[in-house]
Parts: C-alpha cells; structure tokens; sequence
C-alpha cells in the first residue's frame, strides 16, 4: 500500500512523550470527531497512518527517524560484526556508543527508538479502538482491519521487545497506561496478536505492501525463532514454503533493485515512494537517508554511514571447494585488503576466491558500484579511519534510476528501493534452521544448497567488457551435514551471507546464544585496525538488550513516587 502523507487522529499518550512530568495527560494537539473515526474511510485513514510508522520515517526530528528504522541498520547491523557506523565519528555520534556497548539509559538513539516504535503501538490501538463503534463495514472487513492492527502492533512489540527487553504493554483496552508495569517479555501478547492476523488475514490484497496471511504466518515464525521454538516455527515455515505463492528470483540481486519491486520471492515488502509532491519524499526510506556515498561526483547522495565491516567482507572467502571457511576464526590476517586506494595506483583486488554475493552487497574498492562506474577506494569515503574502504549497496539505485531520487531536500540519495522485510530466502534457511534443529539433516543440508544453488546461478559483477571482477566461486555441499552442530554452523554463516547488511545480524547472534562469544572476537581483532573499536567488549548477560530510556523512567514516576519502568537488567 502506497504510503501518503497522513495527519494521524492520535490520543498521544505521554509514553511517547517527553515534554512533561505526567506521562498520560498531554492534551492532544488535533482530534478527529468520533463520527469520522467510526467510518470505513476513517478506518482506512487509521490504518494507513499505521503503516506509515512502520519505516520508521514519522518522527519529527532526524535522529529519531533513523532510530526507529526498519531496517534496524543501527541496532542490527552497526551493533553486529556486520557493519561500522561508518561516516566520521563525530556526526551522528549517539550512535558510537551503541556499535562500541557503551550506550546508557541517557543515549538519544535509544529515547528515539522508544519514541518511534511506541507511536505505532498507539495508532495500532486507535484502529481497535474505533473499529467495534463502526457501522458501514461488514464483518469481513472489520476482521482483516483487526487482523491489521494486530499485525502491525506486534510488529511494533517484536522490535521493542528485541531492543529493550521488558517493556510495558499498552492496548487499546488500557485506561490507566501509567500504572502499566514492564515485569515480563511480551511474547504471549505478541503471538496472540499475529496468529490473529494469520488466521484472518487474506491471502493477497490488490495494493501492495498490506499485510497478508503468509506475511503473518512468516512473521509468527521468526518470532518463535526468537524465543528458540523450533518445533512451533516449522510447521509454519514448511506451510509458507510448499503452499505458499513465492519462488526464489533467477538472481540473487534482483532482490535489491527497483526495477524488481514486489516481486515473486517478496513476503512483505515495506513500500517505499519518491517524487510524490512531498518536499524530501519522506516516503522514500528516511530511516536510510544517510547511507549513501557521500561526496561522490555525481552521484549527489549523502552521507557515507552504514559501511560493511573487515568481517563482514572476509566472511565471503570461500576455499577451493566453493563451501564457506566455516573453521576458520577471525583474526587479523583475514582481513582482505585495508589500505584499498586505487587512487594511488596500488593494487587493491583481493585474488582469493569469494562468494558472488559479496560484491551484489558491498562496494569493495577496484570493483564496479552497480553502473556508476569503478568504486575507487578511499575517494569514496568520507572517513575511511572510522568506516574502511567499503560501501552498502543493497539500498542503492542505479545511474540510470537517478531520476527516481528524491529531488527535493538535502537526501538526494532517498529512493523507492522497497526494504524486503521478509522474502523466501529467509523461510528457506529458517526453515533449514528448524529442521537441523529436530534432526533432519538431509532436508536442512538440501534447503542450504536451494540457497547457495540460486547463488551460484546469478549474475556476477563484470567489468565493461564483460569480464568478472573477482574470482567468484560457490558451490553446493555434497554430503549431507554431518551433525546438529556443523549444520547449525552451516547455516548460521549462510544466514549471514544471504542477509548480510539488512539488520537481522545481531538479533540472530543473541537468539543463537553466541553473541558474546562472536562479538569480543570480532571488537578484538577489529580493535587493531579500527581506532574507535579498540578496547572495546561486550558483556554476556547484559549487552543482548539495551536500556529502558531514563526519561520514560522519570516520567513514570507514580503518585507514590515510585518509578514505573524498571531498567533493562544492567544498566
């Protein structure tokens, strides 16, 4: 669905709110009348305001914006081996402590992802609200608005419950939001919510972008996934993958061009518009406005943010077999090259072998950037001391596409390039996931090769005559996984090449229950290269989730005095 530009009739709730002492009694800027909330269009209007928070682009203030993201290019990528912040250090420096597990209940970005994602909670509740009290809808379509809401309100929950653990659960039936205490993991309330919407939501719709039955029964999934519930989420990703409408796209980065929007293999696909007659095309994917080369003739875009990591960009070697280097621990000497300046003439082309999708996914030095020619180095990078040589491509359009740019305001890099939030790609590997995890290895060891078969098939980056620009090889594994844990390791490091740079990382590692383990690796050995990782750790037990903001705190301070929101264990 088509987001517009919608002046939501929200209650706010103080929750969202830090502009008073009292959390609940902010008196509304603007109120629609309940004649026309109570309506099929005001129904309608409730609802796509609701989606429209779900790209995270409604705040008012740029920060929050990418923030709350849904990417999550900040909480799951800049805090995960997968990418540096990237830019300079000092620009958007809230966001240093949370890639080094130095943030506290006082960071900006932390208030700001609170903010944003609450503000989709309370749209989510007006449309339950309103919904009962309407009469010009029939049942059918009173169910698929509930099943909606409910889609999208757990939505909302599963990423505060990811990013801040505990946090209180506010619904359209709550009075007193204020007494509402964060004392337990939302998970039952969150699944209640979407197998309501997988159970009456439809199929397809005509608009794209609305959420379907197979988004909701994905989505249920990836939630049990994140509880470790492997034997709910298979049945529901076996049904997604054998009944479901989807196919793999022929090649692997069609999946992250415009011209291939809403296509066969999409799920549920955030929609993204530019050039709408708004001014900067706030529709266009804010939450990424600043993930773009910056400075670089031409191209106009801004700001050099999001850079893939020396891990990251290691993780795509692969031995003489085609099959990843699933042994090998990370150290220094993995590095591909670190001082890349094809500027100075030097030569920069790592000639080890790599998996093809690496170069569908970063910008790597001495290798073409889609069609705006040759990345060359350091001259496209606005700091390489705190970000290296390489860039994100997955968001990026193309020099014939320039037009598509928003053409107004300062994110001339803001496009429609629609965020994938789930393709077959993921129910593939999680569906392998899940079946290593019962035992069947044959079929997980099969799902896995699906993937890196498709791989293997796409298009390759080619210099202008048609020659490719890395030694690209992957192939299959020919024998079945031997174990529970090298199938789990197996896929483990396909779900990483497969989704690399798309906020899944380090949710994945915590549910893994190796993010400590991976994380100290990956900030020691980065810590040797990169100055601003150096001495850097992360603590088991703690950085998994970051902290409850303090001014929700010290807004929920009782009539007793008593403080509301107890902290994220740690903090």
């Amino acid at each position: 669905m088509k987001k517009i530009l919608f002046l939501s009739f929200i209650f706010v709730a103080g929750l969202i709110s830090s502009c008073t002492n009292d959390w609940f009694e902010i008196k509304p800027k603007g109120q629609g009348s309940p004649t026309t909330l109570t309506s099929k269009t005001g129904i309608e209007y409730l609802l796509t305001g609701t989606y429209a928070v779900v790209d995270g682009t409604h705040l008012p203030t740029d920060g929050a914006v990418w923030a709350s993201a849904v990417s999550n290019w900040v909480w799951g990528s800049v805090a995960s081996d997968d990418a540096y912040k990237g830019s300079d250090y000092g620009d958007q420096a809230t966001i240093n402590p949370v890639e080094a597990f130095t943030a506290d209940a006082d960071n900006g970005y932390v208030a700001n992802h609170w903010q944003g994602l609450f503000d989709g909670v309370i749209r989510a509740n007006d449309v339950l609200r309103y919904l009962p009290g309407t009469e010009d809808m029939n049942e059918t379509e009173k169910l698929q608005a509930e099943a909606q809401a409910k889609f999208l309100r757990a939505h909302f929950y599963v990423e505060l419950t990811m990013v801040h653990g505990q946090v209180p659960y506010i619904d359209e039936n709550t009075e007193t939001p204020k007494t509402v205490v964060n004392d337990h993991v939302l998970w039952p309330e969150i699944e209640t919510d979407m197998k309501f919407a997988a159970s009456n939501l439809p199929e397809s719709w005509n608009d794209a972008g609305r959420a379907t039955k197979w988004a909701a029964k994905t989505y249920l999934a990836r939630i049990y996934l994140l509880q470790g519930k492997y034997d709910e989420a298979l049945p529901l990703l076996d049904d997604v993958y054998t009944n479901g409408p989807f196919d793999l796209m022929e090649s692997y980065e069609q999946n992250y061009l415009i011209e291939f929007n809403n296509n066969k293999e999409s799920i549920f696909e955030i929609q993204y518009a530019t050039n709408d007659g708004a001014s900067g095309s706030p529709n266009g994917g804010w939450g990424d406005a600043l993930n773009f080369p910056h400075g670089v003739a031409g191209m106009g875009t801004c700001c050099g943010f999001f850079q893939p990591t020396h891990s990251l960009v290691s993780a795509y070697r692969v031995g003489d077999d085609g099959l990843p280097l699933l042994d090998d621990t990370y150290t220094a000497d993995d590095m591909l090259p670190y001082d890349t300046d094809i500027t100075k003439d030097e030569d920069v082309m790592y000639e080890g072998l790599v998996d093809p999708r690496l170069d569908h996914t970063v910008g790597r030095p001495g290798v073409p950037f889609l069609d705006w020619g040759i990345h060359v180095g350091y001259g496209w990078i606005r700091d390489p001391s705190n970000g290296g040589p390489y860039l994100y491509k997955k968001n990026m359009f193309k020099q014939s596409e320039k037009g598509l740019a928003t053409t107004t305001g300062w994110a001339t890099g803001v496009n429609p390039n629609n965020f994938r939030k789930f393709r077959l790609g993921h129910v593939i590997l999680w569906l392998a996931e899940c079946e290593a995890q019962v035992g069947s290895l044959d079929r997980a060891t099969d799902l896995v090769n699906e993937i890196r078969s498709r791989a293997k098939d796409s298009n390759v980056v080619t210099f202008a005559d048609g020659t490719p620009a890395a030694n690209y090889m992957v192939e299959t594994y020919d024998d079945t996984f031997e174990s529970k844990e090298f199938a789990m390791k197996a896929i483990q490091h396909e779900t990483r090449l497969e989704f690399a740079m798309e906020g899944l990382r380090f949710f994945d590692l915590v549910r893994w229950g190796i993010a400590a383990d991976v994380m100290n690796n990956y900030l020691s050995v980065e810590g040797t290269k990169m100055t601003h990782l150096s001495g850097k750790s992360f603590t088991a037990g703690k950085h998994e989730r970051w902290p409850i903001p303090q001014t929700q705190r010290d807004l929920s301070v009782d009539e007793t005095g008593t403080t509301v929101l107890e902290q994220t264990p740690g903090y």
